[in-house]
C-alpha cells in the first residue's frame, strides 16, 4: 500500500540543508516525492511510499537536520501519484 502526504515545514529551515538533508532520508527510505524552498520562508515537501516510510518521513520533518529549528509542520494526506524517485525542485511541481 502506498501513501502520499504533503508536509510544509515552518522555522528555521532555510539555509540550513534542510532540502539536501531530506532528499538524503527520502532515498534511505525508498520515499519518492520532491522538495522545495517556498518564497514565505518555509519548506514544502511531497512524499510517496510505504506507511511506514513516509510516517519516518514526516517524523524527521519535526526535527530536521542539525542546524534547523523547526516551530511547525503541517501534513496533509493526498491521493498518491506513482511518483518515482526523489528531488530537490525550485517550485512546488503540483
Amino acid at each position: 500500500m502506498m501513501i502520499r502526504r504533503r508536509v510544509v515545514v515552518w522555522g528555521r529551515v532555510q539555509g540550513v540543508f534542510f532540502r539536501d538533508s531530506c532528499r538524503r532520508e527520502a532515498t534511505r527510505h525508498s520515499v519518492a516525492g520532491w522538495v522545495c524552498n517556498r518564497p514565505d520562508g518555509a519548506v514544502e515537501a511531497v512524499f510517496e511510499g510505504t506507511p511506514d516510510a513516509v510516517g519516518a518521513l514526516c517524523r524527521w520533518c519535526a526535527v530536521g537536520p542539525p542546524h534547523a529549528a523547526v516551530e511547525r509542520v503541517d501534513v496533509t494526506d493526498e491521493p498518491p501519484r506513482e511518483l518515482s524517485g526523489f528531488r530537490i525542485v525550485s517550485h512546488a511541481p503540483d
